[in-house]
């Protein structure tokens, strides 16, 4: 998609990625991000007539560089449902590094920005799918938890798989990426499977 993409709109997404990433939890205002792009603010709304669009645009293209879709595909391929949830969280737990400045700044904005909250949701909402098709796979196998329903071991997920945890095991507590992956794939089976 990228390399069909109009040379201006991808000097924006560029700009705006490394404007939200170089200072996690920082704002980037439309005009921070035009004259980083090298374009007027007239013309980046051309392009995005909101924030909400510029972000979410910009998180969509963080996905594609970094080939999301791609790494969920074993996931979308399991043929059970334990497999299907060990390869969605693998691939979310080796995203999150990623992008992980990008969803900081989107985290701390969407308190006081609708813009950012839209963003925020809608990204968010993405992964909650994810976890949903998981704990069906689950149940297709009969090996989701009898104490849970469908939608409580999906919260329970989604929750789980949270950027949040994340940053508070690796950032805060000082856990390396490779024992945040090792803990969380076995908690999230503990959690929701038979």
């Amino acid at each position: 998609m990228s390399s069909e993409m109009n040379p201006t709109r991808l000097r924006i997404l560029k700009a705006a990625w490394k404007l939200l990433d170089r200072n996690p939890g920082v704002a980037a205002r439309m005009s921070d991000i035009a004259k980083a792009a090298g374009v007027s603010r007239q013309a980046l709304y051309l392009h995005f007539p909101n924030r909400t669009e510029l972000f979410i645009a910009t998180t969509k293209y963080q996905d594609e560089v970094f080939g999301i879709q791609d790494s969920l595909t074993p996931s979308r391929e399991a043929t059970s449902g334990y497999d299907r949830l060990d390869a969605f969280v693998t691939a979310w737990g080796a995203h999150i590094p990623k992008i992980y400045g990008i969803a900081k700044t989107l985290m701390v904005m969407k308190e006081s920005d609708e813009d950012a909250a839209r963003a925020w949701t809608e990204r968010m909402g993405d992964l909650r799918e994810g976890c949903a098709a998981a704990v069906a796979a689950l149940i297709s196998d009969w090996d989701l938890a009898p104490n849970l329903t469908e939608t409580e071991a999906t919260d329970l997920l989604w929750t789980h798989l949270s950027i949040s945890r994340w940053e508070l095991l690796t950032q805060d507590c000082g856990w390396s990426q490779e024992r945040y992956m090792e803990v969380t794939l076995a908690s999230a089976r503990t959690l929701i499977c038979r």
